[in-house]
């Protein structure tokens, strides 16, 4: 499976380019471990070095609350790797959905590819196989759907199927933003800009007030 490399013309904070008319399936994907929780180079493990970035939680509830599906698209080799199981996998986003349910809202969707680099799988990320999955089990189309990310291969994937996407500065992005101010990575495609923010709560609280006034 082929998937697209990205780069970046111009890359501006806080532009008025997103808006919900874009997105008329009012669907948020959300990469997970930079974005949502806290990242490490040793792999996230167990249920308790899951921690939440702060905001996140609050972020994803608003969007719940103002009607998006929001759901997950995420990386986990670590499973692959033997550093943990599948049911600790699960066992960490229980304890997200948890988080989560005190405010009687859900993510409408969880999918993870755990298999290594080398594998040559069609699902993990900058390959698309994971967002295709999320569309196929929420019956939504991706075009001009938001793709939120830390690192280059969240854009790559979310751009692949049409998305908009949503750099955040959590995790990788600091890295990533560097990368591609410095025009690291080669075009295959004629990319637009892509919208920059501090973090998930700075993105939500932007993206829910340009359109709603």
């Amino acid at each position: 499976m082929l998937f697209v490399t990205l780069s970046i013309s111009n890359l501006q904070r806080k532009s008025l380019m997103l808006s919900v008319s874009d997105n008329p399936q009012k669907l948020i994907i959300l990469d997970r471990d930079g974005v949502i929780n806290k990242d490490s180079a040793d792999y996230i493990k167990s249920v308790d070095e899951w921690l939440p970035i702060n905001g996140s939680i609050n972020a994803i509830v608003k969007l719940k609350q103002a009607g998006f599906k929001v759901a997950i698209a995420t990386n986990q080799s670590g499973v692959g790797r033997g550093y943990y199981s599948e049911s600790i996998l699960s066992a960490m986003h229980k304890k997200l959905a948890d988080l989560l349910a005190v405010f009687n809202v859900a993510v409408d969707y969880v999918a993870y590819c755990p298999h290594l680099p080398d594998a040559n799988c069609a699902c993990r990320k900058p390959r698309p196989g994971l967002l295709s999955e999320i569309s196929e089990a929420l019956s939504v189309d991706l075009c001009g759907a938001i793709m939120v990310g830390d690192s280059l291969r969240d854009l790559q994937a979310g751009i692949t199927l049409g998305c908009q996407p949503v750099l955040v500065l959590t995790g990788k992005g600091q890295a990533t933003l560097k990368q591609l101010k410095n025009n690291d990575i080669k075009s295959d495609i004629a990319a637009s800009d892509i919208d920059v923010f501090d973090d998930l709560s700075e993105f939500v609280n932007h993206y829910l007030n340009i359109n709603s006034v």
